[in-house]
């Protein structure tokens, strides 16, 4: 059973009015990663059909634990009706929803904040997922792939210094920009033809030895001024990953948005409990994660200078 969210506590900014849902989502599958991962997919139609790459849901993940926890949207299904999330297990709210199994029932309110937004004419997306920051990388990445409206061209890079909650393999899809001996992927990006790479210092076999931006800059110094200038970079992780993407792009005269990771109450607006100070045309101003972001301008949140 689901509904629409009481008008009363819908977020007030008009590109959000009418697309929150509150729905009791079913568990379909919960599968555990090493490194306390967990992939959760949720029967949730109305978020599935409303939900956009770079948008999060609010999980109660227990009934003894009345705040909700914000999990970035990894994958929908429109046509069956399921969300998927990627999580790690760090506090209490996470260890009880790692406990729910087939079949239970979790409050479920989203598709929550703005998304991402390509641009057709920089079709070369440069796409960096540190940890949990990758589920809003494969959303996008698989959004792009099926949109025919231009000629996208993504390329996903992630780091990750736990174990990759998927069995790397090496990709056979050829990219000339990469370092010698970097050839570890992801199955799902592969199986979709989206070409992947992956970092890590932990000595993974294929991977790169480094940081993923170190991995992304160096991608970028292969490109030649016309690739360049069809080149945006988008990036979730943790915020000193953001801000070396963020500069990444500006060093590199690129165009770059950021999904921001941030502790949330009420994670609709109301309790101004997440805010972040943007850079804007009128100059500094703060900001809610939740509602006017996760997704912002990297160089807005991250100036450099």
């Amino acid at each position: 059973m689901s509904a629409a969210l009481p008008a009363k506590h819908r977020v007030h900014d008009k590109p959000h009015r009418g697309t929150i849902f509150l729905e009791d989502a079913t568990v379909l599958e919960q599968e555990a990663f090493a490194g306390r991962q967990y992939r959760l997919r949720m029967l949730a139609p109305r978020c599935a059909a409303a939900a956009r790459p770079g948008c999060f849901v609010h999980l109660s993940c227990d009934a003894a634990l009345p705040m909700r926890r914000p999990m970035s949207v990894m994958r929908t299904s429109t046509a069956d009706g399921w969300v998927e999330c990627l999580y790690k297990v760090v506090g209490e709210g996470s260890r009880l929803l790692a406990q729910r199994r087939r079949g239970d029932l979790i409050s479920l309110l989203g598709p929550i904040g703005r998304p991402f937004t390509p641009h057709p004419e920089r079709p070369r997306i440069l796409l960096i997922g540190g940890g949990v920051g990758i589920p809003p990388m494969i959303f996008l990445a698989e959004s792009l792939h099926g949109d025919a409206r231009a000629r996208w061209q993504p390329l996903v890079l992630m780091g990750s210094e736990v174990p990759f909650p998927f069995a790397a393999r090496a990709s056979t899809i050829p990219l000339p920009a990469m370092p010698e001996g970097v050839t570890a992927c992801m199955p799902l990006m592969e199986e979709s033809n989206i070409p992947s790479r992956l970092a890590s210092l932990q000595g993974y076999a294929g991977c790169y030895r480094g940081y993923v931006t170190e991995l992304a800059r160096h991608w970028l110094g292969m490109l030649d001024k016309k690739a360049l200038a069809e080149t945006e970079v988008f990036a979730c992780g943790p915020t000193p990953m953001l801000k070396a993407a963020a500069h990444l792009a500006q060093e590199s005269g690129l165009p770059s948005q950021v999904s921001l990771e941030e502790f949330m109450a009420c994670a609709v607006g109301g309790c101004a409990g997440c805010p972040v100070e943007v850079r804007t045309p009128d100059g500094p101003a703060m900001k809610r994660v939740c509602v006017d972001g996760p997704v912002f301008d990297g160089a807005s949140v991250f100036p450099m200078g």
